[in-house]
């Protein structure tokens, strides 16, 4: 049986609008407090789109920072994979949309709803066409419009999200001492009602009630998701170690979802982690959903705390639920 081909993040880019949505303002619109919000989540400023900016547009900027980074024409891309929750629309794809915004003449694409897991499951996703050898360079993005769908009345979500959108080039590893080692993925429906949407679908389609009752906006129950995620991603990313013969301590760069600095902490310190490999950048950026891992691969970068041969876990618990963790050793 022929082994299969390693595939390796060659390139990334990321990017989020210019605009800012501090918790100053917050105070202003709604009755929450600084204190509040850094105290529940860590969250001070998150980046806001303009009316009108959409997940394609944040989604091809990113896009062409990564291939700007490794030196490629868009048309060398074959496959083009985009992790949202926050489409342009129902269809076509966003992956359509950004495969035209680009210029990638002759690749082919689809979208992909897995919530703030997108990225890592579009990871994997895009890790298979490689490892077969069905294609060479594939590009990977996560990208979100969260404040398209958030009701900013309600203070238990309107603090936590914001926009963003980050882009990996996917591509044959030279060797086993580098790219995407193992991973772990889980999803479980049981919580699909903790943490969803209700409108907009085929259950529940546009309609003046359905506007009125405000079910075109995210609905979330906090405390089960927490539960669930501080449990879950700590069992994957236990799993995952433990299949490897590793221990948390062996890890260079740990890079989690950046949805609540509580659930992170939690998780850092079940899984034995040395603080100094943690990355945290949730305080300027929120929750941008499927743009966070990526997000926060920059952030690791320019801290100089992600560099080739770094040992890498990635870990993220979205929506659904969904569940994800990755393995990797960075490659440049």
């Amino acid at each position: 049986m022929t082994k299969p081909i390693r595939a390796k993040i060659s390139a990334l880019g990321t990017y989020v609008p210019p605009g800012v949505l501090t918790n100053a303002d917050l105070e202003r619109m709604i009755d929450t407090s600084d204190e509040w919000i850094m105290t529940r989540v860590g969250i001070r400023e998150r980046h806001i789109a303009k009316k009108g900016v959409a997940t394609s547009n944040l989604a091809v900027h990113a896009a062409q920072k990564a291939l700007a980074q490794r030196r490629l024409k868009p048309t060398d891309i074959e496959t083009i994979i985009v992790g949202t929750v926050t489409p342009d629309m129902f269809f076509p794809s966003t992956a359509c949309l950004v495969q035209e915004m680009l210029g990638a003449k002759g690749a082919w694409g689809f979208d992909l709803s897995a919530a703030c897991s997108a990225f890592v499951y579009a990871l994997q996703a895009g890790a298979q066409f490689i490892g077969t050898g069905a294609h060479k360079r594939v590009l990977v993005i996560g990208a979100d419009v969260m404040s398209s769908i958030i009701d900013y009345t309600d203070r238990a979500t309107c603090v936590l999200f914001g926009d963003g959108a980050g882009a990996a080039i996917l591509e044959p590893a030279e060797n086993d001492s580098e790219g995407l080692i193992d991973f772990i993925h889980e999803v479980d429906g049981s919580g699909g009602y903790s943490l969803y949407m209700p409108g907009g679908g085929s259950l529940h389609p546009p309609t003046r009630e359905t506007v009125e009752k405000k079910m075109h906006y995210v609905h979330q129950d906090g405390q089960q998701v927490f539960k669930f995620a501080v449990r879950k991603q700590t069992e994957l990313c236990q799993k995952l170690l433990e299949r490897n013969g590793l221990k948390g301590s062996d890890i260079d760069c740990f890079i989690p979802h950046q949805a609540n600095l509580r659930i992170i902490n939690a998780t850092v310190d079940r899984l034995g982690l040395r603080p100094e490999s943690v990355i945290i950048n949730i305080d300027r950026f929120g929750n941008t959903t499927a743009g966070t891992i990526p997000l926060a691969m920059q952030t690791a970068i320019e801290q100089c705390k992600l560099k080739k041969g770094s040992l890498v876990l990635l870990a993220a618990v979205g929506a659904g639920f969904t569940v994800g963790a990755t393995l990797l050793r960075w490659a440049f």
